[in-house]
């Protein structure tokens, strides 16, 4: 029986990377594996027998004494206290591989060299783009940003890239100037998963060889998803309500449309969009954070979902999942959203910041008669049952690890079973 040692600074379903690393758990314990993780203390944290070795919680921005505070930065360069739980629990298992996922401030890169000393080849997901971009997301309060390019990380404490944050981006620009000198992620993570081409090669041009990665599309457990074919009127966004998810333009586009939209989710530009739909008379309605059947059903009642994103997304969850529903999508042009979208066949993409763009393509939709909507529909079901289902994402890293030289034997019961 392999081992697997799979690492996140979460371990409860927060996001969608968590949501891929704790499904990647239960798929290959469907196979029989053992997986032992590593995380974060979190009072959502999921049972484990593990978690007496997981380190302590640490939050970014949160009220903690001075004392606290450097004590927390400290950790932030470099977690001597992950290290050393890594190493007592390395102490007392043999992982055949380690899959990493976000690592970044909680548990932070230190565990990296640790892991390559003892020989265990380090797989690490990247769902964003933080090996390059301290900032996570290429992404100042002027627009897209690459002035870290070429090792030029003082821009992010000259321009406060973390939460305004004079000493937040202090921190963060010695983590990523310390963890480039160390090597930490080139010379000590044997592959790395990325599940857009757009972030491979903006890696590439950022410095990193291509060899080092592999292009590994996201997964949804199709099984779990009802789908409805049959559309409604309105259109629908569900995520976070955040500057760069470009709310504020789908909501012009829908002003000038003259659609109806349901925003689902919460965020930190909540009250400046309620705002911003009472001065244009939008028909616009918040429905807050919803999850579960209660989030299907309202994306089963839509026309289309929207993703008008303005920063460089990588694979968003949202796109699989309304597939998984029977809902086209429209999506932005821009990162990795293309690339999750076959234009005229499982939905349509327009230009990222532009509410023309944006709101001829909903048009476009709304005149499209119900069957030719419900068509675009059952092609994205169609396209994520066979791309994009667990059974393929599962098999692609399998593939991986083989390649590192684990033994990935599949037992055909278990096979049938995830």
């Amino acid at each position: 029986m392999a081992t697997l040692l799979a690492i996140n600074n979460y371990y409860y379903y927060r996001g969608g990377a968590e949501t891929v690393f704790l499904e990647h758990n239960r798929m290959f314990e469907a196979l029989h594996w053992q997986v032992v993780p590593f995380a974060m203390q979190h009072p959502k944290n999921l049972d484990s027998p593990w978690s007496h070795q997981f380190v302590d919680e640490i939050e970014l921005g949160e009220h903690y004494s001075l004392r606290g505070k450097l004590t927390r930065a400290a950790k932030v360069i470099y977690s001597f206290e992950a290290r050393d739980k890594l190493t007592r629990l390395l102490d007392t298992i043999t992982p055949d591989i380690c899959h990493a996922h976000n690592i970044y401030h909680h548990l932070s890169p230190s565990i990296l060299g640790l892991l390559h000393s003892r020989g265990i080849p380090t797989v690490m997901t990247l769902h964003d783009l933080k090996i390059a971009c301290p900032a996570y997301n290429m992404l100042a309060a002027d627009g897209i940003c690459e002035r870290c390019k070429g090792g030029r990380l003082h821009n992010v404490l000259l321009h406060r890239c973390i939460k305004r944050s004079v000493s937040l981006s202090a921190v963060v620009m010695l983590e990523s100037m310390l963890h480039r000198l160390l090597g930490s992620y080139r010379n000590h993570v044997s592959r790395f998963v990325v599940p857009s081409r757009f972030n491979i090669d903006k890696f590439c041009e950022w410095g990193f060889p291509r060899t080092l990665f592999h292009h590994v599309p996201n997964f949804v457990a199709v099984e779990r998803y009802m789908p409805q074919f049959s559309p409604g009127r309105d259109f629908v966004y569900f995520g976070r309500v955040s500057r760069e998810k470009g709310l504020a333009t789908l909501i012009r586009a829908v002003a000038s449309a003259g659609g109806s939209l349901r925003v689902i989710g919460t965020g930190p530009q909540l009250e400046e969009l309620q705002s911003l739909v009472g001065e244009l008379a939008a028909n616009v309605t918040f429905l807050g954070y919803l999850t579960g059947e209660a989030l299907h059903h309202e994306v089963r009642r839509a026309r289309a979902v929207v993703l008008p994103s303005e920063c460089y997304e990588n694979a968003p969850m949202t796109v699989l999942e309304a597939y998984a529903l029977g809902k086209p999508v429209i999506g932005a042009r821009i990162g990795g959203i293309p690339e999750q979208i076959l234009e005229g066949r499982t939905g349509v993409t327009f230009t990222s910041g532009d509410p023309i763009s944006l709101a001829a393509a909903l048009r476009a939709m709304t005149d499209r008669t119900d069957v030719e909507v419900e068509e675009l529909g059952r092609a994205g079901r169609q396209w994520v049952e066979q791309e994009f289902g667990i059974a393929r994402y599962r098999d692609r890293m399998l593939d991986i690890y083989r390649e590192l030289g684990v033994e990935t034997r599949v037992d055909s019961m278990a096979s049938a079973t995830t």
